[in-house]
């Protein structure tokens, strides 16, 4: 194993070098505080590697995202959102035998227990549809206690069946009931999305029939989102996980990160940003607007932290919000309009080439979820849907690691030294 040699006063440290499979090398600095006294400064832990994981590779330079080495194109394009969420969670894909046993065990494990209604008619009906989410899934503990044992492998893959089964059944229940609709109980003869849209959109006076484009379209939505790497709210799910807390904790601390604008928002900002504009013929002055270092305003649904090249997923998110608005026959939306035009623009003009600000996988799911019926306060509801097997993968990984600590950042401490207390009448 190659290292680093850092000097601090008198002191010098050898720091090992690690490799992973792909990717930058990593200096181990565990052992810098106990042999020099001194720790880094990491504002944002943009430059550390907090753990070692198999599940999610990204490299945002080339446009790269791999979930178990497998490049995310040919899962959305080949492959369905259940076998994606075997993948992240088993390391390998499926045999179709164990594929036909984890849908059989998914599929029955949709149900919620009945007493959750209460929780529903606990909130105002105006809740933000996230806000009920965070509540209902951290309730799920009170449910389910024997399957909140963290040390009992059993306990931990029952755990992980019916966060992935029963998910889909509490965003739907947050939707309807958003809208003053009665709940609609899942389907065990439906596929894992269509049963979702059915949940989402059927009503009890009338048959609903699934449109498969709509549901393959969502699938990959879902699979596109699935995992994205050591993010905030992944992170948030260790973090939470690395203290022993129970899985439906953990999954709902991960969903309260999620809700963050800077995070699992964009989607939602991006079509506010849309709504701002308002029509085509407004699209050159908020270019403009853009392109001005001094204005405020920013074109939401462009660029991306970590990808510096083309969002892999957006590829496969602009094929697929086409396919969707060609099915539906949608020609009289202004903000489609704007969002079309928009795009065209972006993937053209040298100021956004030139700068790599490409659509990103945001910018084409709002559009998507928009065409499709859903309301922008449900967009990051189905995020943190997609997200959750990401997530119960990254939690079972940390949990089975022999080297795993209860997470505990450092500080660089600049406040008030030392002082002596003061009686109130001597204060000035």
């Amino acid at each position: 194993m190659s290292s680093s040699s850092l000097a601090f006063d008198d002191k010098k440290l050898d720091l090992p070098i690690k490799d992973g499979t792909i990717g930058p090398k990593v200096v181990d600095i565990s052992k810098l505080y106990g042999a020099t006294g001194v720790f880094t400064y990491d504002p944002g832990f943009t430059s550390t590697a907090s753990c070692e994981s198999k599940i999610t590779y990204i490299d945002g330079d080339e446009g790269v995202l791999l979930y178990r080495g497998y490049p995310i194109e040919q899962l959305a394009e080949h492959g369905d959102f259940l076998e994606t969420c075997y993948l992240l969670l088993h390391g390998d894909l499926p045999t179709a035998k164990q594929k036909d046993a984890f849908v059989y065990d998914v599929t029955h494990h949709t149900m919620v227990h009945d007493q959750m209604n209460r929780f529903f008619q606990g909130f105002r009906r105006d809740a933000h549809p996230m806000a009920i989410m965070v509540a209902c899934v951290g309730a799920l503990s009170a449910f389910y206690h024997d399957s909140t044992d963290i040390s009992d492998e059993t306990q931990r893959m029952v755990a992980q069946i019916r966060m992935i089964a029963k998910m889909p059944t509490l965003a739907a229940c947050a939707y309807k009931y958003s809208i003053g609709q009665p709940f609609v109980y899942p389907k065990n003869e439906l596929d894992y999305t269509s049963n979702f849209l059915r949940m989402c959109f059927a009503v009890p006076c009338e048959e609903y029939k699934v449109n498969p484009i709509l549901s393959r379209a969502l699938d990959r939505i879902f699979i596109l989102h699935a995992d994205h790497e050591q993010n905030a709210s992944t992170s948030t799910v260790r973090l939470a996980g690395s203290s022993g807390a129970n899985p439906f904790a953990c999954i709902a601390a991960g969903i309260a990160c999620l809700w963050g604008p800077a995070h699992g928002g964009a989607n939602e900002a991006a079509l506010k940003m849309l709504a701002e504009i308002g029509r085509p013929e407004n699209i050159p002055k908020y270019i403009a607007k853009a392109k001005d270092k001094n204005d405020p305003f920013r074109l939401m649904g462009f660029g991306h932290r970590v990808y510096k090249n083309y969002d892999p997923r957006a590829r496969i998110m602009q094929k697929t919000a086409h396919q969707v608005l060609t099915e539906l026959g949608i020609k009289d939306d202004p903000l489609l309009d704007v969002a079309i035009e928009l795009e065209q623009i972006a993937l053209k003009d040298e100021y956004f080439v030139e700068k790599k600000l490409y659509p990103n996988v945001d910018f084409y799911s709002g559009i998507t979820l928009k065409a499709m019926g859903f309301p922008t306060s449900m967009f990051t509801v189905l995020f943190a849907l997609a997200r959750t097997v990401g997530w119960i993968a990254q939690w079972k990984e940390m949990i089975e690691d022999p080297s795993q600590k209860i997470g505990r950042p450092r500080q660089l401490y600049i406040g008030a030294p030392r002082r002596d207390y003061t009686p109130v009448g001597q204060r000035s």
